[in-house]
């Protein structure tokens, strides 16, 4: 444990006195099993339908912004609630299918919401560079011994008739 001596007076006749405070320590888990990926939500089922279609758009989306490392929290918090948006527009979609009645006022307000969120995010797929680098192009390349001579084809000589 850490800790920071400072001198502080302990009366106005007295010299400063040596004083140790504890600095701030961090718990064992310093960050929430949310925040550090070892749960998807603070309660709730992780198994069921919902939230596995919730977990694979979160990666998507997330795959689409360049990756986890190039997002602020903010972004990432942005995302899941675009995810869950989707999620809840899906669900609302399969009972359309069915033919049961959907508030079309909540499915319109709920779409504009998603499409605020991505414009937001600016999503738009971002794809890898996968040029390849000059040494790798021109490891690539034929080498000069390698190189293909021009070969002639083998065709069969025809002797011209005389007149």
């Amino acid at each position: 444990m850490a800790a920071i001596e400072t001198s502080t007076p302990t009366n106005e006749n007295e010299g400063p006195a040596s004083v140790l405070r504890r600095t701030p320590s961090r718990g064992k888990r310093p960050r929430s099993a949310v925040t550090s990926g070892r749960q998807l939500f603070i309660a709730g089922n992780p198994n069921s339908a919902w939230s596995r279609r919730f977990h694979d758009l979160v990666v998507g989306h997330v795959s689409d912004l360049g990756g986890a490392d190039l997002l602020s929290e903010a972004q990432f918090s942005l995302i899941r609630r675009a995810a869950a948006i989707e999620c809840e527009l899906e669900r609302l979609d399969a009972l359309l299918s069915v033919g049961e009645i959907v508030s079309l006022d909540a499915y319109g307000r709920a779409s504009s919401h998603l499409r605020r969120l991505f414009e937001t995010l600016g999503v738009e797929r971002r794809p890898r560079d996968v040029t390849p680098s000059l040494d790798e192009y021109l490891a690539s390349l034929p080498r000069e011994d390698e190189a293909a001579v021009p070969q002639t084809e083998d065709v069969p000589q025809t002797e011209e008739a005389a007149p």
